[in-house]
């Protein structure tokens, strides 16, 4: 049995090697860990602290939101009903330059039936002539005054 005992010893022996290289080694790496210890404890805490500070900001921000918001949301109410109202307003101004097209459209051909009439007419040269002058010269300031009262109702647009 001495041999028998001899392997068995000898195969321990070969097992503890290994395992006391083992222990060895992780000596080495908890010792390395202790060293560190207060560096992960400070890495801890200031994790801890940047969580505390996220989670207390969040109730803020929430609040900074909504108020935010209903600004907002009533800047857009007001943008709307103003908009309702230019378009009120555009279509009143549309209508407007309609009917002073017409109107104006009518007071020409008012006029040019009266011109032909005066030419037909009984009167003397000279008073037709200052007659056609005036007219010409109120036609010229009322068309050029009517063309710009049209061009800016139609900038309004």
């Amino acid at each position: 049995m001495d041999n028998f005992e001899l392997i068995i010893n000898l195969a321990i022996i070969g097992l503890l090697i290994p395992t006391i290289i083992y222990a060895y080694k992780l000596n080495k790496s908890l010792n390395i860990l202790r060293q560190n210890q207060s560096s992960l404890a400070k890495l801890v805490e200031a994790l801890n602290e940047a969580t505390f500070k996220a989670e207390s900001s969040i109730p803020k921000l929430k609040s900074v939101t909504e108020h935010s918001s209903e600004g907002l949301k009533e800047v857009v109410d007001c943008a709307k009903e103003l908009k309702d109202d230019l378009l009120f307003i555009n279509e009143r101004a549309d209508n407007l330059a309609d009917r002073l097209e017409n109107v104006i459209r009518d007071g020409r051909n008012i006029k040019e039936e009266t011109l032909v009439k005066s030419n037909t007419g009984m009167f003397d040269t000279r008073l037709q002539n200052n007659e056609k002058k005036n007219e010409f010269k109120i036609e010229d300031s009322r068309s050029e005054a009517e063309m710009e009262l049209l061009k800016a109702l139609r900038s309004i647009k």
